[in-house]
């Protein structure tokens, strides 16, 4: 299932999830990613903002990809629909 971030923070959160996953600390990422590992903590914890060639180096080294798709709305209906 696809992880959805609509925030830098969600962003960083879905990266630190899924370099944990691997087992990877952050200065093994940022290798492979080509940066800093204090790049890696800042893309990590949204502190202050990236550069989106850091976040998409970040991405392909994870062997993640970057999406955009419109906006997701619950319909109106649909909560009428529960009552």
């Amino acid at each position: 299932m696809a992880d959805l971030a609509r925030t830098p923070r969600q962003i960083g959160t879905i990266i630190q999830r899924a370099r944990k996953k691997r087992c990877w600390t952050q200065s093994d990422l940022a290798a492979r990613a080509g940066l800093r590992q204090a790049t890696i903590s800042t893309i990590e914890t949204a502190e202050k903002p990236a550069k989106l060639e850091s976040i998409l180096a970040v991405l392909a080294a994870l062997d993640m990809e970057f999406q955009i798709a419109p906006r997701s709305q619950g319909d109106k209906t649909e909560i009428e629909d529960l009552f």
